[in-house]
């Protein structure tokens, strides 16, 4: 336990250094402070993430990993290590951003899922710290998603480890307050316009490749902000404040969902023109249960 609070101290510390001057320097709503109203909700979301949910993470991949030892056939994983281990890696990648695009737009689709990662967009307020403000189940599911392609070529930490740790960080980076045009990186490893428009609480949900907006624009779901953000983020129905209240928000909340989304903000950044790639069209449920259809954008 001591170690884990030692690793918990550590990582804030770095991440408050490396994020804290490039929020203040460029900032995405420069009246944001570094603390914010939330900001204690979300130290505690960060300490229960790295103390307690962590370990259950771990011990539910390990689980997995090792039933998969026993369904995935030998033969198949000497083929697969025979390959060039940049190759096997690039599999698991690939293969894990595809896996999560489709796990979160179904999170954002289907009610009992968009229960638990409801609680990631109760934040009004987005920056590093804010990263961290996810239900336990919605965390685990995903990482389990994210690295299931790995576990199933038998690939080891020690082989991906730095790739997870940079991917971590940029997951950080993603939803900090911060205005910077990464240029072409936009496309491949994903840029904080784009996922602080993913967070907008009245637009049609976009951008659901956090880490790989390419697979975005493939899909067709692909959504650019531009100009300042001035949105409102978080849900549109009411949510609790505290930790312990938004742990058990998605077990108390009624069978059918009864806010609904409204018109599409019209703005600079939050916009009723279909991405460039596709045209969509949400048909409006209820919260979380947008039912999407896509079709060909005219040339």
């Amino acid at each position: 336990m001591i170690a884990l609070v030692v690793i918990a101290g550590v990582s804030l510390a770095l991440f408050a250094v490396m994020f804290v001057p490039l929020e203040r320097a460029f900032p995405a709503r420069a009246a944001q402070r570094p603390w914010r109203a939330d900001s204690a909700v979300d130290l505690a979301f960060f300490a229960g993430q790295y103390l307690v949910w962590s370990t259950l993470a771990l011990a539910v991949l390990t689980a997995v990993r090792g039933q998969l030892d026993h369904v995935v056939p030998a033969a198949w994983r000497h083929d697969v290590a025979a390959l060039p281990l940049a190759a096997q890696v690039a599999i698991a990648i690939v293969a894990g951003d595809l896996l999560v695009y489709a796990w979160h737009r179904a999170c954002h689709a289907v009610p009992l899922l968009w229960r638990f990662h409801a609680v990631h967009h109760t934040t009004t307020s987005l920056d590093w710290l804010a990263a961290h403000r996810e239900h336990p189940l919605d965390g685990v599911t995903t990482q389990l998603v994210q690295n299931l392609p790995a576990m199933i070529l038998a690939l080891s930490l020690r082989e991906v480890g730095a790739l997870v740790v940079i991917r971590g960080a940029w997951g950080l980076f993603i939803h900090a307050n911060l205005r910077l045009d990464v240029g072409w990186l936009r496309f491949v490893l994903g840029a904080p316009a784009l996922h602080h428009h993913h967070h907008a609480k009245d637009a049609v949900p976009a951008n659901f490749a956090n880490l790989a907006p390419w697979i975005d624009v493939v899909f067709g779901t692909y959504h650019r902000p531009t100009g300042p953000e001035a949105y409102p983020l978080g849900v549109p129905e009411p949510a609790p404040r505290g930790y312990l209240a938004l742990l058990v928000w998605p077990f108390r909340r009624p069978a059918v969902d009864s806010g609904a989304r409204g018109p599409i903000v019209e703005g600079p950044c939050v916009t009723s023109s279909p991405p460039p790639t596709s045209r969509l069209r949400p048909t409006w449920r209820s919260i979380g249960r947008s039912a999407w259809r896509r079709t060909a954008a005219p040339r």
